[in-house]
């Protein structure tokens, strides 16, 4: 493993407290660093950081370089004197889930209001167009012609622009250049804002885990500026889509509908838009989690216009090329491998040829399955990431306290799996989540993480993501009042027990250490131990 022992939080920006309806990467974000710092932890781990469309889901962004403007911070706006103090709205009342009708709103006025102070002559701004300019030019004035048509997808416009003829696209840009500076402008805001947060956690000794999609949005600016890289038909429709055949989650298969790539074209030219697609992540993270790494390995190929993903077929992906390249270009290879799922020896020796750490989720450990076995604690390896649960489970207190049916399990099924849950952990399950962290933590694996969630407690009303549902995902919200003083504190002895420590002050590290031991029982502390080493065996 290429990391110490460490450990982490799993937490988007947008699950943060705020006064605007959704968490952004200001004041709320810089304090979540310091309870990370606190607690000794080393990672931040968050979803894709992108533009979302519909849905809101960070896995549908049109595009895979610029930065989500709802993230952006209107007080941090303020300190940078684009806004005043006075343009800020009333705060929106603070509740456990995202408004994002409100949200959009309120940022799209003030940012509009930025925008209008802003000086297009400013030097710093000029800079970073310059330096952006391979992927922000086609991002603006995609942003733009969306805009000008009603927010239609890019293969709903008029026939020239869907192939990009440059006459066109040259008219067009002529005709709407405050439109597009607007969108430049934007992500301006957003990188400084994103730097000024990654210098805090580098003072404070946290690093942040950004998260890749494998495929990219039907409706993005990548697909419209390069459709060559992509299975498309001559109306800009996809041939082939992306999806899992059936599984755990669904009997008909979850039908993604990203289009596939045409991985030739991708390595006619080198792979070059996925080395730019990675390095432009970096400038924003310390380390990347691959979603869906199987599918480099094998992809399930959809035919275009199904409804469902049954009638699918396994493709082979670009495999080791694809990753070489990237080795040339970051040699340490930065990743981790979500490699859950149907995972063959291929897919395996895919992730080991390049040292990646893959994922263990306890939770997947309790299975009616012998696969399911590798996910728990005495299985795993030092060169894993444990986590408790993902983005894609219920949280661990919802999933041991509510026996619903979610998945193609029977209710049979699903009660073996909670009882044998609770008495491999020896526990009743009042504090399931806590039950989970003492259990990844103490995990031989170099890196645990937990979602934030279960560092709270919460049930399944805190849930992020169900896979296959449409609507409903993405909107947890964690309230202003959280996490609460005796959580920091179990955290950080937690952490601290179980040698996760990031470094940064041993002295709390020390004094945690002390909290944890007063928290055992009587005849498991460090002084009756050592007595009992030295007593005279009877």
């Amino acid at each position: 493993m290429k990391h110490p022992r460490s450990s982490g939080v799993l937490m988007h920006p947008t699950s943060l407290p705020g006064r605007f309806g959704v968490g952004d990467i200001g004041p709320r974000a810089h304090e979540f660093v310091e309870f990370l710092a606190r607690t000794g932890q080393r990672w931040w781990q968050m979803l894709p950081l992108g533009p979302t469309g519909a849905g809101n889901s960070p896995y549908q962004s049109h595009s895979s370089f610029a930065g989500n403007p709802l993230l952006i911070s209107p007080e941090a706006m303020v300190e940078s004197g684009w806004l005043e103090e006075g343009d800020l709205p009333e705060p929106v009342p603070a509740t456990d889930r995202v408004d994002y009708e409100a949200a959009f709103r309120a940022k799209d006025d003030l940012l509009a209001r930025a925008f209008a102070r802003f000086s297009a002559a400013d030097a710093d701004f000029h800079r970073f167009v310059i330096r952006e300019k391979e992927w922000l030019q086609d991002y603006a004035l995609f942003m733009a012609i969306k805009e000008a048509r009603g927010g239609s997808a890019w293969f709903q416009w008029e026939p020239e622009l869907i192939g990009r003829d440059p006459e066109a696209l040259e008219t067009f840009a002529r005709e709407s250049a405050e439109a597009l500076r607007f969108h430049e402008f934007v992500q301006y805001v957003f990188y400084e804002q994103w730097n000024a947060l990654r210098a805090a956690c580098a003072r404070r000794g946290v690093k942040l885990i950004g998260d890749v999609p494998i495929f990219v949005a039907h409706d993005s600016a990548d697909v419209w500026a390069h459709p060559e890289l992509f299975f498309l038909g001559g109306d800009g429709k996809p041939t082939f889509v992306a999806g899992v055949p059936p599984d755990y989650f669904s009997e008909t298969g979850q039908l993604w509908g990203n289009p596939l790539y045409n991985w030739e074209a991708h390595a006619a030219e080198g792979y070059a838009w996925w080395i730019a697609r990675i390095g432009a992540l970096l400038k924003q993270v310390d380390l990347i989690r691959i979603d869906h790494f199987r599918g480099f390995e094998a992809f399930w190929e959809i035919p275009g216009g199904a409804e469902t993903a049954v009638n699918g077929r396994w493709v082979p992906g670009p495999g080791a090329a694809l990753f070489d390249v990237l080795k040339e270009h970051y040699p340490d290879l930065p990743f981790i491998a979500e490699d859950l799922g149907v995972i063959t020896p291929p897919v395996e020796a895919l992730r080991d040829q390049f040292d990646l750490p893959g994922m263990r989720v306890l939770q997947f450990g309790f299975a009616d399955d012998p696969e399911a076995a590798k996910h728990l604690p005495y299985r795993h390896v030092v060169d894993c990431v444990a986590y408790t649960g993902t983005h894609d489970n219920d949280t661990s207190y919802g999933w041991i306290s509510n026996p619903h049916v979610e998945t193609t399990q029977s209710i049979e099924q699903i009660e073996r799996e909670r009882l044998f849950a609770l008495r491999f952990v020896g526990t009743d399950g009042r504090e399931f989540g806590w039950d989970l962290i003492r259990q990844a933590w103490g995990s031989v694996a170099a890196m645990a993480i937990a979602p934030m969630q279960d560092v709270l407690g919460l049930g399944d009303q805190a849930r992020m993501n169900v896979p296959g549902r449409a609507e409903g995902n993405w909107e947890w919200r964690m309230l202003p009042d959280r996490p609460a003083a005796h959580e920091i504190d179990r955290l950080a002895s937690f952490t601290s027990l179980y040698g996760r420590w990031n470094g940064e002050a041993p002295d709390k590290r020390d004094q945690h250490r002390e909290d944890a031991d007063r928290d055992l029982p009587p005849e498991l502390t460090p002084e009756s131990t050592a007595a009992d080493a030295e007593r005279e065996p009877t």
